[in-house]
This record gives C-alpha cells, structure tokens and sequence, in this order.
C-alpha cells in the first residue's frame, strides 16, 4: 500500500482492516491515547484507556506496542501498566514483550544540553526541562513567546554536542542518535509476535511521520490524529475520543466468534 507520503491527509473514515488477522498496532501515547496538558505530569492514568489497551493486548495475540517520546516508566504510568511492549524516548529504549529491554547509552552532550536547558528556564518563567537521561527536553508551552530562541538554543546544542533536533508540540528535545519511531517499529516487526503481520501507526506529532513511513514500507499505513496536515499517513482520526473509539472496536471485530 504507498504511503501518500507528502500529501495532506484528511480525517477519513477508516476502512475495515480491523477485522484482519494479522493486524499489528503501534499507538503513540500524548495525544493519541491521552490528551496532551499543560505539563508532561499533568497528564495521568485513565480507566477508559486502561481498559482498552488490555482488551487490545489479547485480542491481537501480542501484537500491540506503544511508541512514545516519553521514558518507559512513564509509558506505564499512563497506561496503567497495559502495554507490555512499548518503546521509550523515541526508540532509544524498548521493551519487548518478554521484558527484556534493548537501550542505547546517553551522549556526553546530552548533559551538557540539560545544564544549558536549566539555565534557558531559570531565565524564561513557564518553560519546562525534561531530563530522559539520553534526552532533553525543553517545553515551552507556558511560554510560547520563548519558542524562538529555545529552537535556537537546541540547534546550537545540537551542533556542538553531535546530538539530533526532535521538535514537538510546544517542545524541542535533544536526543542521542541512534533511534526514532521507524527504527522502533521495524525492530518490533522483526520480533516472533510481530513477523510477518501488518503494521498500523497511530501518531499526531512529527516525531511519529518515521513510524508512519516504517508501518508503509511493510505494507502496512499510518493513522494521523489530529487537524490534517502534510503527512506519510493514509488516514486519520480526529482527537482522542475518536481513537479510542476505533480501539474499542478493533478489540470487539478481532475477538473469536
């Protein structure tokens, strides 16, 4: 199936692939199965969502893994402890379904970038450091006058310390190289549980358009979440009630009868 990469994507309906057998799911977390909120904390575990990630689990034999920028511990946080595969940061840490976890150690620029990150904040009220260990963040959110110079700070960082720019929603990061969303799936695809089935990327920010192209090349697709935009997916949902709702019924066609 092509990707439609470089073309807008509209919030279509979507049609029934969830009634396919060898179905696999790749879920983002902010603002795919949780709305996003004013800070990283703010948002917390949900019952609806909860429930939904476990039903999903069984029905698709394993095949259900969450790919977010966020570390490990806080994947599970929000997803009540549902998601057994899932990849953090980006990809630089995943977990198997079998709990093993494969993890690309930090760039020494990486706490250089946090230093410099406190620094910018102490001097810009409402800006947010994140520490990921093999990542920084820096969310601007309750001040969106500062995105300008936080970009130009990350890009300088970024230069000097060799490490890769991931821009977000109201956040830059600085990442060590290695990973990305795409590396994420393709790695999970090649997994026994996985192999062989088609991938299907749910995603709303530019970090996800790597999982998006992965899902495609192995004929699988992206499901954009979110206003229509330039984009590798080939459908979309409109927030996070919708894609929930579309969960809950991949979970009811997949069941045996």
């Amino acid at each position: 199936m092509p990707s439609n990469a470089g073309t807008s994507t509209p919030c279509l309906p979507l049609p029934p692939v969830c009634a396919r057998a060898g179905l696999a799911l790749f879920l983002d977390l902010d603002g795919v199965l949780a709305p996003m909120a004013s800070t990283p904390e703010a948002v917390v575990a949900d019952p609806r969502r909860t429930r939904v990630l476990r039903a999903l689990d069984p029905a698709l034999e394993g095949r259900l893994a969450v790919i977010s920028g966020r570390i490990l511990s806080e994947i599970d946080r929000i997803a009540g402890g549902a998601a057994r595969a899932a990849a953090g940061v980006h990809g630089l840490h995943r977990r198997r379904r079998d709990g093993s976890i494969h993890a690309i150690p930090p760039s020494a620029g990486v706490a250089v970038a946090i230093a410099s990150f406190h620094a910018f904040a102490a001097d810009h009220p409402g800006v947010i450091v994140e520490d990921k260990g093999v990542s920084a963040g820096l969310h601007y959110r309750g001040a969106p006058q500062a995105e300008a110079a936080a970009r130009a700070l990350a890009e300088a960082l970024a230069e000097r310390g060799g490490l890769e720019v991931q821009p977000g929603k109201m956040v830059v990061e600085l990442k060590t190289p290695g990973a990305d969303k795409g590396t994420a799936l393709l790695a999970f695809m090649a997994e026994p549980a996985f192999a062989g089935t088609m991938p299907v990327m749910i995603g709303d920010d530019l970090t996800d358009e790597a999982g998006f192209r992965a899902a495609g090349a192995l004929g699988g697709f992206g499901i954009l979440v979110g206003a229509p935009r330039q984009t590798a997916a080939r459908y979309g949902l409109t927030d996070v009630d919708a894609v929930l709702t579309w969960l809950e019924a991949v979970a009811t066609e997949v069941q045996p009868a």
